[in-house]
């Protein structure tokens, strides 16, 4: 049994915590029968969602005990805040899928059972086919308690037509004459902007409040937020220093970056260059334009990658902890693990391949794959994450706020994220 710890969740109001007990033994509900499982998802997709009920609607017809699986979608902006408000009300589902960010605080608050037992005595589950830098996260000594069910690597998409339209090389070509770095990308990003107008590179989704996104960036200088073990801070090292003082150059003096308040959609043929994950590949199916994958550029630091991670959870507070930990079995072993990688990147080594991960991005080539996609999964270090995540990620914002100006002056700036943040950690 672990140990009750209090987890705040993102978009909690400040004032709201939630204790979780964490005691609920698995195998409670072993002489169950008429079980309902529910499982929290945030896609409202309907293919996906088809694909899910199949893999449940097969469960069900070798388990009479289950009756059935409900799959329930809630918005991705409030999803953690309203998962944790239904743990908290007494409501909480048998399994929800949970993001990287909020990863800590529910893998060591004991709000999740225990499922590695399980796993590794299902047949042909292939437990030690996961791979261990997928999984890191989601252990609490060194005990798995969710599974990642979506490993995505962030990568660099290039808009080789505008390169073209602006006089500079490919980014084939920029990678062979050994230019695939940042001050590079950024000089060429430079030149786009003032050929054609257009913007540089675009790290998607950041728009100047999404802080944790530019960690794609800053791990290329070698730089981290905090401490390995979350104690302490570290904005305030030479290393983020340095790599927020090109991200700063970049949107206010060199403009291979667009700024605060301006936007650009690479798949709208708006930039160069953008860092986003795999799964927006989906995007260039129309051929508007030519295209090339390519892993993220090197830092002075030297090469990195970085991906973004989901994992699933069966919710210790749950009615059925041990239907749905055997469901969980069930759903991402590796035939059905094959299945998903149609969306979800997998963890699974045998599956980190061309052949299994064409499927779920078809436009990408094989070499893209093999090159790019592959080693990004299993190399990759996952996005910053620390307990109490909302708040300490809302004290990061804020305190970044004064980075966003064209005369702010970035190590005092950085200092203030410290002396905002420390206490926090």
């Amino acid at each position: 049994m672990r140990s009750a710890k209090w987890l705040t969740a993102a978009g909690l109001l400040t004032t709201a915590t939630l204790v979780l007990t964490g005691c609920s033994a698995a195998g409670s509900d072993e002489q169950a029968t008429d079980v309902d499982l529910r499982m929290t998802v945030w896609t409202s997709n309907e293919d996906q969602l088809a694909l899910f009920d199949s893999i449940a609607d097969a469960y069900i017809a070798d388990h009479p005990e289950v009756t059935s699986i409900t799959f329930d979608p809630l918005p991705f902006e409030d999803y953690t805040t309203t998962l944790t408000t239904q743990v908290a009300g007494g409501k909480a589902p048998d399994l929800a899928w949970i993001l990287e960010n909020s990863a800590p605080d529910f893998v060591d608050s004991g709000a999740l059972a225990s499922i590695q037992e399980t796993l590794e005595a299902t047949e042909g589950y292939e437990f030690e086919d996961l791979n261990d830098a997928a999984t890191a996260l989601w252990k609490s000594d060194g005990e798995l308690i969710a599974y990642p069910f979506s490993t995505s690597p962030f990568v660099m998409f290039a808009n080789d037509s505008l390169l073209a339209e602006a006089g500079q090389p490919t980014a084939a070509e920029l990678q062979a004459s050994g230019k695939w770095n940042w001050e590079d990308l950024s000089a060429v990003g430079t030149a786009v902007n003032g050929a054609t107008g257009k913007a540089g590179f675009v790290i998607r989704d950041f728009d100047y409040t999404t802080w944790d996104n530019l960690a794609a960036v800053w791990l290329g200088w070698g730089a981290q937020p905090w401490s390995d073990d979350g104690a302490s801070c570290e904005f305030t090292s030479d290393e983020m220093v340095d790599a927020f003082e090109f991200l700063h150059t970049a949107a206010f003096d060199a403009q291979s970056m667009p700024g605060p308040g301006t936007t650009a959609d690479f798949f709208a043929g708006e930039s160069a260059f953008t860092v986003t994950q795999i799964s927006r590949a989906s995007l260039l199916a129309d051929g508007a334009f030519d295209w090339d994958l390519l892993p993220l550029p090197e830092g002075p630091a030297g090469d990195y990658s970085m991906v973004g991670q989901a994992g699933i959870g069966v919710m210790a507070q749950g009615d059925n902890v041990s239907t749905a930990t055997e469901f969980l079995a069930y759903f991402s072993n590796p035939e059905n693990s094959e299945l998903l990688s149609q969306w979800f990147p997998p963890a699974r080594n045998s599956q980190l391949n061309a052949e299994t991960l064409s499927a779920a991005n078809p436009v990408l080539s094989a070499d893209q794959i093999e090159n790019v996609v592959v080693p990004g999964i299993t190399t990759g270090v996952v996005r910053p994450s620390h307990t109490d995540s909302a708040k300490i990620g809302q004290t990061v914002r804020a305190s970044l706020d004064a980075m966003w100006a064209s005369d702010a002056d970035v190590p005092a700036v950085l200092q203030g994220v410290c002396d905002a943040v420390e206490p926090l950690l």
